[in-house]
Formats: C-alpha cells, structure tokens, sequence
C-alpha cells in the first residue's frame, strides 16, 4: 500500500516513515525538501498519485498567530483538494490533546482550524490528539525562561515519547478511518513545572524552576484539563527515565 507522510522528514515523520517501511508498505516521505508543497501545491498531485492513506505530520515555519494559522489552513485545503482529486482512501493528522480548551494559543486555534477542515471533508479521516513530547521539555523551559529561572505553570502533564507517537500514527495509518478523534499521552502524569526541572536536573541545566499558577504556556494560562487526555487514551510504554537515557545514546 502506498502511505504519503506529509512532514515525513520531521522528528514523527521519519520514525512513523521507517515503522511503515519495515512492514513492507510504500512510503513517500513528503516535504518542501523532497519537493512536494502543500503551501504552493508544488509536487503535491505527483507524490499523491496511487496513494490510499496519506498522514499529515506538517508543522508550520512561524509559530505567530497570523503566520501559524494561514498554514495550517493553506495546508489543508490544499491537501484535502489533492487527496480527493486522488481517491485517497484516509486522511490521518495528528494534532494536539486540548486543541478546544486554549483558545488564547494561537497555535491551538491553528490546529483547531485545521481539523475543522478535516471533517468538514468527504474524504474518511482519523485525528490523533497528542499530549507534549519529551523532546519539547527543553524548548518549553526555554520559553519560560527569564535570566536563570524558569516560571512554569503547575497545571497537570503528561508528556509522551516522539517514538511512542510514531507506533500509534503507523497503527492508525494502517487501519481503518474512525472518522473521529483518539488521544494519546505518555504513562507518567505529573506537573508541568515538576516534570520541566525534572528534566533540567537530568541534562545538568543549571536553571531553576519555579511554579507560577498565572505563568502561560505560549500565550496561554493552564488549569489540570487544559494539556491531558480524556478517559480511554492511548498510554506510550515509554516513561521519562527511559526515554532520557536513549535520547543520551549516540546517533
């Protein structure tokens, strides 16, 4: 079976991308690197050509309001154009758990808008919603940072591993449309601020972390529903512990 990953080079897409490979399915790995553009639509008919599933994994340049939002709907109108033009069979995204409750995160509301595209569609879709990936503590502290502390909220987090990620998106890719939404998140739950120093103490960051019930997450302030799943999600295999001991191992 032909898959098309869109973002296929991107952290996911290239772990979904091998995991698809080594099940003996036909996988192009699309991006503006490989020539295929759903902003420009450049290569976009060509690379989905034959195919029956196609996995959006794109992810936009800017992450400023106006910028991230013209993305995510050029995007999507643009692919979802292609797709039906080419008989796809599923259209798979992964999108973010609590993409409804931060309307104040211009990022949030882009992946809003983009799904709003998705079942609005004729074409058959699954949406996995994702909590935070490990691979994001660094730049989330980062964000929060003012000289040497980092001021992060205490509302509830259940951060997931990329390779956790990849396993359900090659699942889902491989098996029938939903046509709705399923969540998942990594098996540890704790607080953002505690799991963010957590990781810092790991990596030797000599910053401090402090918990700031009013500090935003990207623009927004966050209760103990606003990032975690829903009863019935998908729970990862991989806890922190591990996950910062591969992520340490030489590439």
């Amino acid at each position: 079976m032909k898959i098309v990953l869109i973002g296929g080079t991107g952290l996911i897409g290239s772990k979904t991308a091998a995991r698809l490979r080594n099940k003996g399915h036909e996988v192009l790995a699309a991006s503006p690197n490989t020539g295929v553009n759903t902003i420009t639509g450049e290569g976009l008919a060509e690379a989905l050509a034959g195919a029956e599933v196609v996995v959006d994994l794109a992810n936009s340049p800017s992450w400023e309001d106006k910028a991230v939002l013209e993305f995510f709907e050029t995007s999507g109108r643009n692919l979802l154009a292609a797709e039906g033009k080419a008989g796809v069979k599923h259209h798979v995204a992964l999108s973010i758990v609590g993409t409804e409750r931060l309307p104040e995160n211009g990022y949030f509301r882009a992946k809003l808008a983009q799904e709003k595209l998705i079942k609005a569609s004729p074409i058959p879709y699954t949406i996995v919603h994702s909590t935070q990936f490990f691979e994001f503590l660094k730049g989330i502290a980062d964000e929060a940072t003012v000289g040497t502390v980092a001021r992060l909220s205490p509302a509830s987090f259940q951060p997931i591993a990329s390779d956790d990620v990849a396993d359900v998106m090659a699942e889902v890719a491989l098996g029938k449309p939903l046509n709705g939404t399923i969540e998942i998140a990594g098996p540890e739950r704790g607080r953002m601020h505690e799991i963010v120093a957590r990781y810092l103490k790991a990596a030797n960051d000599p910053r401090t972390v402090e918990a700031d019930v009013h500090a935003r997450y990207f623009g927004s302030e966050l209760d103990d529903r606003s990032l975690v799943p829903g009863e019935g999600a998908r729970i990862g295999k991989i806890g922190f512990e591990d996950w910062f001991r591969q992520s340490q191992q030489p590439k």
